[in-house]
């Protein structure tokens, strides 16, 4: 699923990863604190609860890479819950793996992950329609405003899929439901009323959507489309390294912990690769696109030139 065959050697014998399973014996352990401080913290509960849904999206993520175990049922099984209630593990399973297809990334209908849309189709857009699009390109506008948007566009094509009767989709929101009963019956159990959560999971969604805010950007050679963002601090860890995401992409099946010292040993050779798409922190971000688009919605490049490849 990259662009090139792997550079490192394949991932240690180990029957278990214990970093990662560790972090998420204690992301499960701070959620369940979380809501259960609700009713002598109130707000703090929240923010809590919100900090460790998005820390278990990136887990999450480990496990469909193939973590912290090697045997992909166990994994599966240990991300089952549905903290953040309307996103299936099965989808973000199936269609995070299609966007690792990577001279598809930015294809604004073959990427799902993709922010861009075909010129054609944003010109026929209403004007209201494209300024909200714009707003969503600015940081603030993709953790506020672009959750109940992006969340409400991406709705209406799962039940699209359902009704076509797409292979697998009606069975991963089945199995969501499933994984909602135990979080329900949980935060009933600690007093944390439903609406208090809700916003928890909305902040946990907009949490990941710095992470994902510029993770690919359009250019012509498709190794240069994915960034890498020196960070250290607990975005970082939050995101399970997942900042390093040219290396990510190049190496998807090395675990999160092994990815910043893999960039460190050969940075000039990283860097070269995704065209100098580096920032230095999240921080930098924030400052810089908090209120300001980094990209246009229609993809300045469309069509995508595929085969767009510059070799070492």
């Amino acid at each position: 699923m990259n662009s090139e065959p792997s550079q490192i050697p394949a991932r240690a014998q180990l029957s278990v990863e214990w970093p990662t399973l560790l972090v998420l014996l204690c992301t499960y352990l701070f959620w369940g604190l979380g809501t259960a401080l609700w009713t002598s913290s109130g707000w703090l509960s929240i923010l809590i609860t919100g900090w460790f849904c998005a820390q278990f999206s990136s887990l999450q993520h480990e496990a469909l890479h193939g973590h912290p175990f090697r045997r992909k049922a166990v994994n599966e099984a240990l991300v089952s819950p549905s903290l953040l209630l309307i996103i299936p593990y099965g989808r973000f399973r199936d269609t995070h793996l299609q966007h690792h297809f990577d001279p598809n990334l930015t294809d604004p209908y073959e990427d799902p992950e993709s922010n861009f849309l075909d010129p054609a189709v944003w010109a026929k857009l209403s004007k209201p329609a494209q300024l909200l699009l714009h707003l969503n390109n600015t940081l603030f506008g993709r953790m506020t405003l672009g959750i109940l948007t992006g969340m409400s566009l991406w709705l209406a094509s799962e039940a699209r899929l359902i009704a076509k009767g797409t292979p697998g989709v009606l069975r991963s929101w089945m199995l969501n439901m499933l994984g909602i009963l135990p979080v329900l019956i949980w935060i009933r159990w600690t007093g944390m009323p439903f609406w208090a959560y809700a916003i928890s999971v909305f902040i946990g969604i907009g949490l990941l959507r710095i992470r994902t805010f510029l993770e690919h950007r359009a250019h012509d050679a498709f190794r240069a489309r994915t960034v890498i963002i020196e960070d250290r601090g607990p975005l970082a860890l939050l995101f399970l390294n997942n900042n390093y995401h040219a290396v990510h992409h190049m190496h998807p099946d090395v675990s999160w912990y092994k990815l910043p010292g893999l960039y460190r040993g050969n940075q000039a050779h990283y860097q070269r690769r995704n065209g100098g798409y580096v920032f230095g922190s999240y921080a930098e971000i924030i400052a810089k696109y908090l209120f300001k688009a980094k990209d246009p919605v229609p993809h300045p490049l469309w069509p995508v030139r595929k085969s767009g490849q510059a070799e070492d």
